[in-house]
C-alpha cells in the first residue's frame, strides 16, 4: 500500500503500517485513558492532585524511557524488536486497569503502559525517519500521526458506546481495550520489514562525547522548543475534567477527546505536507497562539459548547505541532544518531510533561479550573513571544 504524491513520489508501505499499529494501540490506549479521570475521582475517590500526579509521573515515564530505548536502537542499528516489545508492554497493562481496587494501582499499570510507549516511541519514529524519504519526512510522520489519533478518537468513541450500553462499567470497557492493543503487536511482528542498518565498521556508544557533539546545537534547540511547548500544555485528563464540570451525563464525557482526537487526526496529515513547503519556526508560532486560545476559552465558561470548542483548538494546535517536532528533529540529526535524538528530545519532555502536570493539579484543587487554564494561557504568551524573537532574528 502507498499513498500517492506529486510527481509520482509516494510514501511507503512501511509508514502505513506503523500507521495502521499505532492507531490500533491508540484506540486500546484511549478506551481506558478517556475513562480514567473520571474512574479515578467517582469510582476511587481520587483528587484532582492525585489525577495530576499519576498522568504527570506517567507520561513523564515514557517520554524519560524513550532515551534509553533510542540509544540502544542506535547501538544496536535495529529499531522494530524494541518496537515490538514497547508495544507487547502496553497490551500487558490493560488488564490491570480493569482489576484495579486502588489508585495505587492505576498508577503501576499506567507506568507500566507508559514505560512500554516510551520502550517503543524513539525506535518507532526513528523507523519512519529510515524509511520515508527525505523529501516526505514531514509527510510521512504527518500520516502516521493522522492514523494514531483516528486510533485516538475511536478509541473514547468506542468507550462511550459501551458505557452507555453497560451502564457505566468501567471496568467491562477496560476488558474490551485488551483486544486492539494486542492486534497492534501482531501486526507489526508480521507486517513490516526493517530496512537494512547504516553501514559502519563496528557497534559505537551513541551517547560518547564524540556522538553528543555531533549532535549540534541546531538538535539541542529543537530539544528546548519541545520541552517548552510541553511545559505550556500539561495533561489532556484535565480536558476530561473540565468536561465533566459541564453538567454532561458521565458516559457522555469521553466525547470531548473523540472530538479532539478527529480534529487532531484530520489536521495532522495536511500540516504535516504543510511543514515540508514553509518555515518550521512560523508553524510553531502559530500552534503556540492556538494553544493560547484554547486556554482562555476553556477558562472562560464550562458550558458543554464552551468546554467542545476550546478542545477543539486544542485539537488544531496539536495537529499543527506534533509531528511538526518530529520532523524536525529528522531534519537535524544524524541519520545513524535518531534514536538517541528522539530519546533525549523526550526526555526533556517527559520533565516538563510532570512539572506541568502537577502543577495544574494543585491550582486546579487550590484556585479552580478557570485558574488553571489561564496560567497554561500566560505562559504559553510568553513561550510564543520567546519563539517570535527568535524568528525575528532568524528568518526561516
Amino acid at each position: 500500500m502507498a499513498f500517492q504524491m506529486p510527481f509520482g513520489q509516494r510514501i511507503p508501505r512501511g509508514i502505513w503500517v506503523l500507521g495502521f499499529v499505532s492507531m490500533l494501540m491508540d484506540i486500546s490506549s484511549e478506551m481506558i485513558h478517556s475513562l480514567l479521570p473520571l474512574f479515578m475521582v467517582t469510582t476511587l475517590g481520587a483528587s484532582a492532585v492525585m489525577v495530576g500526579l499519576i498522568e504527570g509521573l506517567a507520561e513523564a515515564t515514557a517520554l524519560i524511557v524513550k532515551v534509553f530505548s533510542g540509544v540502544l536502537s542506535d547501538y544496536l542499528g535495529k529499531r522494530k524488536g524494541l518496537a515490538v516489545f514497547g508495544y507487547a508492554l502496553g497490551a500487558l497493562s490493560k488488564p490491570l486497569f480493569a482489576l484495579a481496587p486502588t489508585a495505587g494501582i492505576v498508577l503501576g499499570a499506567r507506568l507500566l503502559d507508559r514505560i512500554g510507549k516510551g520502550v517503543r516511541g524513539a525506535p518507532r519514529d526513528a523507523l519512519v525517519a529510515d524509511l520515508a524519504p527525505e523529501n516526505l519526512r514531514g509527510a510521512a510522520f504527518g500520516l502516521r500521526q493522522s492514523l494514531d489519533t483516528v486510533g485516538a478518537f475511536l478509541g473514547p468513541l468506542l468507550a462511550v458506546g459501551l458505557m452507555l450500553l453497560w451502564a457505566n462499567d468501567f471496568r467491562a470497557v477496560f476488558w474490551v481495550a485488551v483486544l486492539p492493543g494486542w492486534l497492534a503487536v501482531m501486526l507489526l511482528l508480521f507486517g513490516i520489514r526493517e530496512p537494512a542498518p547504516h553501514a559502519r565498521a563496528q557497534r559505537l556508544n551513541p551517547i560518547s562525547r564524540a556522538n553528543l557533539a555531533r549532535l549540534g546545537a541546531r538538535y539541542w534547540w529543537v530539544v528546548g522548543v519541545g520541552a517548552v511547548f510541553t511545559l505550556a500544555r500539561f495533561s489532556e485528563a484535565f480536558l476530561v475534567l473540565r468536561a465533566e464540570q459541564s453538567g454532561m451525563a458521565l458516559a457522555l464525557v469521553p466525547l470531548v477527546m473523540v472530538a479532539m482526537n478527529l480534529i487532531y487526526a484530520a489536521s495532522a496529515y495536511p500540516f504535516g505536507k504543510l511543514a515540508d513547503r514553509m518555515s518550521h519556526g512560523r508553524l510553531l508560532m502559530w500552534g503556540m497562539l492556538l494553544l493560547v486560545l484554547a486556554d482562555l476559552v476553556l477558562a472562560a465558561s464550562s458550558h458543554w459548547l464552551v468546554v467542545l470548542l476550546g478542545v477543539g483548538l486544542w485539537g488544531v494546535h496539536m495537529g499543527m505541532t506534533q509531528g511538526l517536532l518530529a520532523t524536525m528533529v529528522a531534519d537535524v540529526a544524524p541519520a545513524d544518531l535518531r534514536g538517541t535524538a528522539y530519546g533525549f528530545f523526550n526526555l526533556m519532555s517527559g520533565v516538563a510533561m510532570l512539572v506541568a502536570s502537577i502543577l495544574a493539579g494543585l491550582l486546579w484543587d487550590r484556585l479552580g479550573a478557570a485558574f488553571t487554564f489561564y496560567a497554561g494561557a500566560a505562559f504559553s504568551l510568553l513561550t510564543l513571544f520567546v519563539l517570535g524573537l527568535r524568528h525575528w532574528r532568524q528568518p526561516g
